[in-house]
């Protein structure tokens, strides 16, 4: 028997509430916590969002506009990499805030919007597929980059999207891809990820995904009004679902803000695509090419495990797990991510 809209949404309610219910118990010592860490805040003068380089478009083959930003150092060479960052799923090319203000002058660095995210054009519906993205990145590297070694980095739907290049674009992988890293991402099954849910509410929620984002789609003019209106909640959801530790205010509004940027019906446009995601069968393509697999240990959203099977299939690759670090590992460890990144970088151009 179908599940009727109400009963759908009860059930989506059903998952919210259990996660609801749990963070509750702890909700007044989360204030107090959160509180006395707000009125703390070494991020408050930086810079998130305002990190700015020379702008441009490129179309991707069904004609939309991706939004595109490239820094190259004055000395830059030919034989030199170009640096792609590929950021995740309701975020934008900002979210790679520390990459870009710590990792100048290691080479080439390409900075873009995937589609219907931050300034790049919104996609018609039904384009916001995993095999699309690795069209649109093949478009961004032949325009940003047409010549010379890449180094691709991806984060959650960005390592992914890495993964789809990989499947449809083999001879650029094995011709000029010397170094890839993927971060915080799943080669396929999200659809067993609990999300921190007790398992029989994660299991529901799974199984009326579909049916559930077209009501959540048809639910935006009601839905982004109320998304847009930080408060509490919306903050708490972001440092469970965001970061394994404690973060600042400014950092938590920072991802807070990106997300919400992103409207609900791109979110569920998106949804089945991400759920039905399966690449693993692909990665045996970058076995002799330089790989780091990185996570957090308490990453909710692509769980360790998910890098795990990353690295059955690419057993070279260097798997680095940061303690106490969530989904935005990015920039949670950003010291430690920049770290293991240049590493990759050396190790990639000195094949």
């Amino acid at each position: 028997m179908e599940a009727s809209k109400g009963q759908i949404l009860g059930i989506g309610a059903l998952g919210l509430a259990s996660l609801a219910a749990g963070a509750a118990l702890g909700v007044f010592a989360e204030r107090a916590v959160v509180g006395a860490a707000f009125r703390h805040d070494p991020d408050r003068d930086e810079p998130f969002g305002q990190l700015r380089g020379p702008s441009s478009w490129v179309e991707t083959d069904d004609g939309v506009r991706l939004y595109v930003e490239v820094e190259e150092p004055n000395d830059f060479r030919a034989s030199d990499p170009t640096i792609v960052f590929v950021h995740g799923f309701s975020l934008n090319h900002n979210a790679w805030h520390y990459q870009r203000r710590d990792l100048a002058g290691m080479g080439r660095m390409v900075f873009y919007d995937q589609r219907s995210h931050g300034r790049s054009d919104r996609a018609p519906d039904g384009t916001h597929t995993i095999d699309q993205l690795g069209h649109d990145l093949a478009a961004v590297i032949a325009a940003t980059a047409p010549e010379g070694p890449l180094i691709l980095v991806g984060h959650s739907m960005g390592g992914m999207t890495v993964m789809s290049l990989i499947a449809h674009y083999p001879d650029l992988i094995e011709e000029r891809v010397h170094g890839s890293a993927l971060i915080a991402t799943s080669p396929g099954e999200l659809n067993t990820v609990t999300l921190g849910l007790p398992k029989p509410a994660a299991t529901l929620m799974h199984r009326y995904a579909d049916a559930a984002a077209g009501i959540m789609g048809g639910g935006q003019p009601i839905i982004d009004p109320v998304r847009s209106r930080a408060n509490d909640f919306t903050y708490l959801m972001t440092k469970i679902y965001s970061f394994g530790g404690w973060s600042s205010q400014s950092m938590t509004k920072f991802v807070n803000d990106m997300i919400s940027a992103t409207p609900v019906d791109v979110v569920a446009d998106y949804l089945p695509a991400l759920l039905r995601h399966d690449k693993v069968s692909y990665l045996e393509r970058l076995d002799g090419t330089p790989t780091l697999v990185l996570v957090g240990d308490h990453d909710l959203l692509t769980p360790v495990q998910h890098s795990e099977v990353i690295l059955r299939q690419v057993p070279a690759a260097e798997f680095v797990v940061l303690p106490s670090s969530g989904h935005m590992v990015i920039l949670e460890r950003h010291a430690d991510v920049n770290m293991r990144l240049r590493q990759l970088a050396e190790r990639s151009m000195a094949r």
